[in-house]
């Protein structure tokens, strides 16, 4: 049995992760800032902001998955945001990889994201050698965080994984996704019925089994990996599949691109906008090939149990 350590352990994906784990039967050690109830099987350490200094003595994992992060804000309130995000998303994580090979541990995954490579995939999918070219800070923070980790792991030793996933779903997910579920359950109309650029997705438990991989696999050492579900969606397939598992029916007006782009700038929406109307399809090949690895959900298997949690939780709306 290994010892895996997961930081960011009550967040969406952090959640799923650590149910995995338990069920492939290893330990598991959440690590968080605030504690929650309800932990069952497996052991609860806060830390601060400093997980060097305050990571417990006697915490000694195999393998450590960081998902800790600062991720998007709707509204930036810091002064500099490209700071925060460095010091959060790069800081933070060289401090847990330095807490992770004091405490002799073998692996560290990072959680990066694929907007540490770019927003479009530019006429095909992306591959993990493309050239990086990340748009916002939060993108520019997951890069630099990785370039950070892949030298650390050359000085000391410590094996560095980086997992890029595109969009998560899967239950209990919020921000737009949810967002769309609860348009569609309520027979809002959704003007995306011209959009037809496709992006890839993945399906939290399909991201937790490839990320307890990427912790255990021999070949995994020093590499970087995509994760996707495989099947590419346009907004619209993505909405009509949400629609059925939902039993709701799905009006989408064939809104020209070019009139959503000019709502968005005079809504403040402009990237939201553009993520809707750009692809961003990504290859997930490489850990296919490299780790032999293959989801255990499909995209569609995903999307209905995302619905039925949606179901359950809203009956008054998608009944």
């Amino acid at each position: 049995m290994s010892h895996v350590a997961v930081t960011g352990a009550n967040g969406f994906v952090g959640r799923q992760l650590v149910r995995a784990l338990l069920l492939h039967g290893q330990q598991v050690t959440a690590i968080v800032r605030h504690g929650a109830a309800g932990s069952g099987g497996f052991r609860q350490c806060v830390v601060g902001e400093s997980a060097v200094s305050s990571w417990p003595a006697d915490l000694k994992p195999d393998s450590v998955i960081h998902l800790a992060a600062r991720v998007h804000v709707m509204r930036e309130s810091a002064a500099d945001s490209l700071a925060a995000f460095r010091e959060a998303n790069v800081a933070g994580a060289l401090r847990v990889a330095q807490a992770a090979h004091r405490a002799g541990a073998r692996r560290m995954v990072f959680v990066s994201s694929i907007k540490a490579l770019a927003e479009t995939d530019s006429g095909r999918p992306l591959r993990e050698d493309d050239t990086p070219l990340p748009q916002d800070p939060y993108g520019v923070s997951k890069l630099e965080a990785e370039r950070v980790l892949a030298h650390f792991g050359e000085q000391s030793g410590l094996e560095i994984v980086i997992a890029r996933p595109p969009l998560v779903y899967g239950p209990e997910v919020r921000a737009n996704f949810l967002q769309m579920m609860s348009a569609i359950a309520k027979g809002i109309p959704l003007p995306l019925g011209a959009l037809a650029a496709r992006r890839s997705l993945v399906y939290n438990e399909n991201l937790a089994d490839a990320l307890i991989l990427c912790a255990s696999h021999p070949l995994a050492a020093g590499e970087c990996f995509h994760i996707t579900d495989g099947t590419d969606l346009s907004i619209a397939e993505l909405a009509h599949a949400l629609g059925g598992h939902l039993h709701k029916r799905v009006w989408l007006p064939p809104v020209p691109a070019g009139w959503l782009l000019a709502a968005g700038r005079l809504s403040g929406q402009l990237p939201q906008i553009e993520r809707l109307i750009q692809p961003l399809r990504v290859d997930s090949s490489r850990i296919r090939e490299t780790l032999q690895w293959q989801p255990p959900f499909s995209v569609d298997a995903g999307l209905k149990l995302t619905a039925h949690w949606y179901r359950s939780m809203h009956r008054g709306n998608a009944s």
